[in-house]
């Protein structure tokens, strides 16, 4: 089974940079963040027409997630306990009997602010959702816009960017319960190379020539499916398009 996650930044803006994308890299799964479009303008049959499946969340500018599949989703849940308020950021799916969790979790601004604040509680109510519906001792794949670098390898200037959102040890603490309650980087169990980013700022210019990036678009899995992982990787050359969204999918490859 091959899933990738992908924050497009804009689905409309980029739907041609999607659709011949899955039709050449052709993943089971595709976990989608900051699709920023209604439910009533979502382009559904755009996805239909290449045979797949869709379940999405959206709203106007910003946020919004989806989830398309080559088959049928099931088990459907939208936001924390079906509580729509939050289903922009958070959709749940099962998919050939595995459930997969599409995040995409708040930025956070500033470290003193209260949207910080804010993204350190959607960690830990998360953990709490995963500790009370999910076992780690079976498969359970979490995907998305993470918008955290785990680890110095992860940016491209780690002494500069320390303390930064995104790269804050708050940000890295929330991370570890994950780990330790039983989740597995499964990039990082196949690529311990640095340097390897799906994330390029538009302001920093030259930013993709030079590889000024972040690491924050992640696929982590229990261990039961972390183990039949057979490779995962960063595309990067949807970043190299005209006019792309200013990250670039990261994918995974599992014996299933």
């Amino acid at each position: 089974m091959k899933v990738a996650s992908f924050n497009v930044n804009s689905l409309r803006a980029r739907l041609d940079i999607v659709l011949e994308w899955l039709q050449r890299e052709s993943p089971d799964v595709l976990c989608v963040q900051e699709t920023k479009v209604v439910d009533e303008d979502f382009p559904k049959s755009a996805f239909e027409d290449i045979h797949y499946h869709t379940v999405f969340r959206g709203q106007k500018s910003y946020n919004g997630v989806a989830l398309f599949s080559k088959t049928p989703p099931e088990n459907i849940h939208i936001g924390f306990d079906n509580n729509s308020s939050e289903g922009t950021r958070l959709i749940i799916a099962t998919v050939n009997s595995i459930p997969i969790v599409n995040t995409y979790i708040p930025q956070g601004y500033e470290p003193d602010s209260d949207k910080f604040r804010y993204k350190l509680d959607w960690f830990q109510r998360l953990h709490d959702y995963f500790k009370k519906n999910f076992s780690p001792d079976k498969p359970l794949l979490w995907a998305g816009d993470f918008n955290v670098a785990p680890e110095p390898a992860d940016v491209y200037d780690p002494e500069k960017l320390a303390g930064h959102v995104g790269f804050h040890p708050d940000e890295h603490a929330a991370l570890r319960k994950f780990r330790e309650w039983g989740l597995v980087d499964v990039f990082r169990k196949h690529q311990p190379e640095a340097g390897q980013y799906t994330f390029w700022d538009y302001r920093l210019r030259g930013g993709v020539k030079r590889n000024l990036g972040w690491r924050v678009d992640h696929i982590w899995a229990t261990k039961p499916l972390a183990d039949r992982s057979v490779r995962a990787w960063i595309d990067k050359e949807p970043r190299l398009r005209e006019k792309p969204s200013d990250h670039t999918p990261v994918v995974a490859e599992f014996k299933i």
